[in-house]
């Protein structure tokens, strides 16, 4: 398993905010570590693609433990066989959060631009329609993207896009547009049919990263992806997934989220200023970021600075 430190430091020097005149500069760098919100040290998000029937099922299931996921949702594809239906998905998801998997869910990388752009929009202006809610993330379909189809969806709301790509670490991405998650549900378990040892061995990698997420003293992310319909009919692998949402929940340490959330701040803490002189450090952001200087932590809340030493 690769290296699950995630020490979510970043180095501010000076920027953006104008220096006082014959203000004194500091010349070390001032290291700002990020906590998550509510000033703890761990995050974890649960994610789900394609918005088929058994997200009823997995949805009662985290409400039970008091969880909340991102759900991924084909607009076009709702009400047909084997989906959710669109008078359902307001009420189901209450407290969750909807965002884009695509209208067609198609393999975005074979489409034109224009062609892509009117796949997420169509996706983005029905969820909002069904929800009642913004519309501001995304999944690959596939997991596919390539540059035109990044930057096809620069121009749309879009704040971040999840891939499939499992990185096996607490990590935040640096791209949100290539947002990689730690690991799928059960890792590799069930991919093969018949294959007992893989499942054990894939099972056992799974368990050893939560395990390890819930052990770190590090400023971690965990992320889980998967699909509810990989789940289906399968009491085994329900009680599976019941396992490990107990494994995971009720932590005081974790902050409980959606993606968008997150990612609204990490970016928030990203676009952090430190004045000139290290002194002072300003959130310009709407909501309040927890920050971690020299072991002490401090709250900047929203539209202010705080000053340290």
């Amino acid at each position: 398993m690769k290296n699950t430190k995630a020490i979510i430091t970043f180095l501010i020097c000076s920027c953006s905010l104008v220096a006082q005149e014959n203000m004194p500069i500091t010349k070390n760098p001032v290291e700002i570590e990020m906590l998550f919100p509510e000033g703890k040290s761990k995050a974890l998000i649960l994610s789900y693609d394609d918005g088929q029937i058994y997200d009823t099922r997995l949805v009662q299931l985290m409400n039970k433990y008091n969880l909340i996921g991102s759900f991924y949702l084909n607009s076009n594809l709702l009400g047909t066989q084997g989906c959710l239906k669109k008078e359902n998905v307001k009420v189901l998801f209450k407290g969750h959060e909807v965002a884009s998997h695509s209208a067609n869910h198609p393999n975005l990388i074979l489409m034109s631009k224009k062609d892509i752009v009117c796949e997420i929009e169509e996706d983005q202006r029905e969820l909002e329609r069904l929800t009642g809610n913004k519309v501001c993330g995304m999944a690959y379909p596939f997991g596919n993207y390539n540059d035109t189809v990044i930057d096809a969806i620069k121009g749309l709301r879009i704040e971040y896009a999840r891939t499939i790509d499992s990185k096996y670490d607490f990590k935040i991405p640096e791209n949100v547009l290539k947002w990689n998650p730690t690991i799928h549900q059960f890792a590799d378990a069930y991919s093969e049919p018949n294959n007992p040892e893989k499942d054990k061995k894939e099972l056992s990698l799974f368990y050893s990263i939560i395990q390890n997420f819930i052990e770190t003293k590090d400023i971690a992310l965990f992320e889980i992806w998967g699909h509810s319909w990989e789940i289906a009919e399968d009491q085994k692998k329900w009680d599976e997934t019941e396992n490990f949402f107990k494994m995971i929940s009720n932590n005081d340490a974790v902050f409980y989220t959606t993606q968008i959330t997150l990612v609204k701040y990490v970016n928030a803490f990203r676009n952090l200023k430190l004045s000139v002189d290290h002194s002072k450090i300003t959130n310009q952001s709407k909501i309040p970021i927890f920050i971690r200087v020299k072991g002490k932590i401090f709250k900047i809340a929203a539209e202010s600075s705080i000053t340290i030493s």
